[in-house]
């Protein structure tokens, strides 16, 4: 395959992986760079790449894994955790305390969850995704779905209630 067929075949989908790395990392130079690392993935199996009957779709799931992949990592949760200068400013006093603890303890329970739930809530609950969205992005039913984000919830709101009787 040469570049002019690389170009014709996969970067009509540009956009729509751009919105997908967005979406899922909330940082428009990360979803870039995902998607530079991805074109390069791409390049580097261009011969194979002929073979692919449905370009988009597997364009689409690669996106999405190198999403969460990047999102299990270590060293990205690190530096999202890291507060960058420029976004520092006047920081408000906060009224109560409490509603930080209990924010922190809502992420710990979360984080305690299976992989698949953490996930469904997080793009649910925390990012606003929508049900066909989260379908897509984790290849599930709706059923599944619905399922997964209902048990997360009701183990959240259960270990709350017992962290708040402490």
């Amino acid at each position: 395959m040469d570049t002019e067929q690389f170009k014709q075949m996969f970067l009509p989908y540009h956009r729509r992986l751009y919105q997908i790395a967005y979406r899922l990392l909330e940082d428009e130079q990360d979803a870039e760079d995902l998607l530079q690392e991805a074109y390069l993935k791409l390049w580097d199996k261009r011969e194979e790449l002929a073979l692919i009957s449905h370009p988009e779709a597997f364009c689409v799931t690669m996106v999405k894994h190198m999403c969460f992949d990047l999102m299990r990592s270590g060293s990205y949760l690190r530096d999202r955790q890291r507060i960058r200068l420029g976004e520092v400013g006047d920081v408000p006093a906060a009224d109560d305390d409490r509603w930080k603890d209990d924010a922190e303890v809502v992420r710990q329970i979360m984080a305690r969850l299976p992989e698949q739930q953490q996930t469904v809530v997080t793009l649910r609950d925390v990012k606003g995704c929508s049900y066909d969205e989260i379908e897509r992005l984790m290849g599930l039913n709706s059923t599944y779905v619905r399922v997964l984000l209902s048990r997360a919830r009701k183990k959240i709101r259960e270990e709350f209630i017992k962290w708040n009787e402490i």
